[in-house]
């Protein structure tokens, strides 16, 4: 079993995304504040999502509980594939769990179409969107306390979606106008 801590996840996260970006820009020949500033929020939603869905909410003696990575469970204790089977049982806050895995994707829906072009339709936002989330909760396969379920990647998504949906109804309206 390893344990790390946000912190520790955080220089990770923040070592391999200036890492990234590094190599575009020299890939590239060319580097832009603005493209930066517009990709730091990307960043953010990246440090924002890592810290509460690998970490617990509650703090443990003042501080940001850590993340232990390991098996100690057996495969189908750590999978629900039955939507909203336990979403409701499972859960004490189970209206801010569905509040918060919803509002905690929105921003994806907003910011990703806006930094990323090929992102031109509802669509493909959510389809970025889902493939980000499947990511994520395969990666909880690997930490003890975490769990893969359906419920997330449904409500998550749902997020994306209202996300994409205010970024490109403004879109629309500003093209109206013009």
């Amino acid at each position: 079993m390893i344990e790390i801590s946000y912190l520790q996840m955080f220089i990770f996260i923040t070592f391999i995304w200036i890492l990234v970006r590094f190599i575009i820009a020299i890939r590239f020949k060319k580097f832009s504040v603005k493209r930066e500033l517009q990709m730091l929020l990307v960043y953010i939603c990246i440090v924002v999502i890592a810290r509460f869905v690998y970490f617990p909410l509650h703090f443990v003696d003042g501080e940001i509980g850590t993340l232990t990575i390991g098996f100690s469970k057996t495969l189908s204790d750590m999978i629900s594939l039955i939507p909203f089977f336990f979403l409701f049982d499972r859960y004490d806050g189970w209206l801010i769990n569905i509040i918060g895995n919803i509002a905690m994707f929105i921003p994806v829906g907003i910011v990703w179409p806006i930094c990323f072009r090929k992102l031109d339709s509802i669509k493909k936002t959510v389809f970025a969107g889902i493939c980000f989330i499947i990511f994520i909760e395969l990666s909880q396969l690997l930490c003890t306390e975490r769990h893969t379920d359906i419920d997330d990647v449904i409500l998550n998504t749902s997020g994306v979606l209202i996300g994409a949906c205010i970024l490109f109804a403004i879109r629309k309206s500003r093209n109206d106008v013009s």
